[in-house]
């Protein structure tokens, strides 16, 4: 069977909703084009976005300590800066290339949230910088591209007896086609999709906010755990750096080089 791609995926918030794409146009140590590539700060973040560095993932509103956030839809057209953000009770639109439409992105979350009057999220952007949770690891991990394996998905669902939502690992791009877990021994082995190319570099390791169902907005699972019990790892997909840059697209085939 062949190795091929079933989905890509961008989130252009962190910890907000994924978008799924058709294709995208790749370029060399770029990363996953507008992958978060915008983060909802904690007023006493102290990030800067004039002199923008990697900070902890506590210091910014994500699924792994306020999972309400999974109910929320969010999209973002990234041509006229307007950033969607609705849930069952409230929506709103805001052009977050502005401050203005920042800030009352942080306002509109901050209600959703039902946080205290002296608590608003704050809208960062600060491109190339990304928001992602490897930021603290390395610039180039900063830009690394990750995969999910849907067979490992599917092999840990079975394993535990339970449906498992591939969405909760937010990978870029979701694969099929390969042995269960095998992607996780294969750091340093390069691919081709196309004309891109990629370096697996590094096992993703999972952390509480894949405990969330998405549907729900309820911790259900103890991912990282079972994950511990059933493998002796807590890892479930592996990022890639990009080495050459190129076109890929749903359905093309992965060539390991």
């Amino acid at each position: 069977m062949a190795t091929m791609i079933e989905a890509l995926i961008r989130y252009p918030v962190k910890g907000l909703s994924g978008q799924s794409m058709d294709s995208v146009q790749l370029s060399p140590g770029q990363g996953f084009p507008c992958d978060r590539q915008f983060g909802f700060a904690r007023p006493d973040s102290g990030f800067d976005p004039g002199n923008p560095r990697p900070l902890p993932k506590s210091k910014f509103y994500m699924l792994a300590r306020d999972a309400s956030l999974a109910l929320l839809r969010t999209e973002f057209d990234d041509q006229t800066g307007v950033l969607s953000m609705s849930s069952a009770d409230q929506s709103g639109r805001f052009t977050i290339a502005t401050p203005e439409g920042k800030q009352q992105a942080g306002q509109w979350l901050k209600s959703y949230l039902g946080l205290p009057d002296d608590e608003t999220p704050q809208l960062f952007e600060a491109s190339p910088h990304r928001f992602t949770d490897v930021s603290v690891v390395s610039t180039e991990m900063m830009n690394a591209v990750s995969f999910i394996n849907l067979d490992s998905v599917n092999a840990f669902a079975a394993s535990i007896g339970r449906d498992i939502d591939p969405g909760r690992f937010r990978g870029n791009i979701h694969l099929s086609g390969l042995s269960p877990f095998s992607e996780l021994e294969m750091v340093g082995q390069q691919i081709a999709i196309g004309t891109a190319r990629f370096k697996f570099v590094k096992r993703t390791k999972r952390c509480p906010a894949t405990e969330v169902d998405l549907s729900t907005g309820e911790r259900d699972l103890d991912v990282p755990g079972l994950l511990q019990e059933s493998y002796e790892h807590k890892d479930m997909g592996i990022y890639a750096e990009v080495l050459e840059g190129g076109a890929i697209t749903m359905g093309d085939a992965i060539e390991f080089l």
